[in-house]
């Protein structure tokens, strides 16, 4: 059976029942995002399972508002579990099936696996040039990740991507010479300006998904080899639990919001990836 503290049910523990993503929601007092219509988001996390725990509401609604939305994982969970009957290869297939499951039932668009080895990441230049190669074929306005910076106790893989992430979304993905063999196969420099990062310590965006926690659960629910044998009615008894003592205050997932403005590049096709061959992928 998988250990609930470094599997999936122990974030789900930290992150549904306690951790600080989940909020009493506040008076909006930052501008939000998508008031003038859809945009394009990008979620770029380390495991299967992370975005559900951090933001599964928030690309539900969005979804559910006409956005478009794409995953991106760095690895594919392949040592998350105890189970000594599953070897590396088959962990990764599976999980990698739980989160396109997910993303299913959220309504994501299309989920990347750049398929590095769990547990090893560094936030490297080879990273960096990864996820500025996806950045610059899907191009999206709005980026989701780790907070990588947030003191604590933390898993490696988070922080290397949250590191990563805002490395490449500054200033490498806006400059064409980072990374030029992008252009030479028709990905142009792109520049995003709104981040949201999860798990931060000091949170200011908070996105109300009252209306969408059930749709959340059912993401969450498909991360079956992460539940450490609980049931979806006793995770939902635990979480009826939890809520009690906040009946009509709704239900937020928080972020830190960061708005990144530079000086303007002519009109961008947002939202439609480019043509080009696949993103570049390597085995575990």
């Amino acid at each position: 059976m998988a250990d609930f503290g470094r599997t999936g049910f122990g974030r789900l523990n930290r992150a549904v029942f306690g951790w600080r993503p989940w909020r009493r929601a506040p008076r909006p007092t930052v501008e939000e995002l998508g008031k003038d219509g859809p945009l394009t988001a990008m979620v770029i996390v380390a495991h299967p399972d992370d975005a559900e725990f951090l933001c599964a509401g928030t690309v539900a609604k969005w979804c559910d508002q006409g956005w478009t939305v794409y995953y991106v994982l760095v690895t594919s969970g392949d040592k998350g579990t105890h189970d000594p009957s599953l070897s590396h290869q088959a962990l990764a297939a599976l999980r990698e099936q739980e989160q396109r499951d997910a993303c299913r039932v959220l309504g994501v668009k299309e989920v990347v696996f750049l398929g590095y080895p769990d547990g090893f990441l560094q936030p490297d230049t080879e990273l960096r040039g990864q996820i500025v190669r996806v950045l610059r074929r899907y191009r999206p306005d709005v980026v989701v990740t780790w907070d990588g910076f947030r003191p604590g106790f933390n898993h490696s893989d988070h922080r290397a991507v949250g590191i990563a992430v805002r490395d490449a979304v500054y200033p490498a993905v806006r400059d064409h010479l980072y990374y030029p063999q992008d252009q030479a196969d028709g990905l142009e420099a792109h520049q995003v300006n709104e981040m949201l990062l999860a798990g931060s310590e000091d949170p200011d965006y908070h996105v109300d998904i009252s209306a969408y926690l059930e749709k959340k659960l059912e993401a969450l629910f498909c991360h079956r080899s992460q539940l450490g044998g609980r049931s979806p009615d006793e995770i939902r008894r635990m979480w009826g639990e939890r809520m009690k003592n906040t009946r009509g205050r709704g239900i937020v997932e928080s972020f830190k919001r960061v708005q990144i403005r530079r000086s303007s590049r002519p009109k961008q096709t947002d939202g439609q990836p480019a043509e080009t061959p696949a993103v570049g992928q390597r085995s575990s």
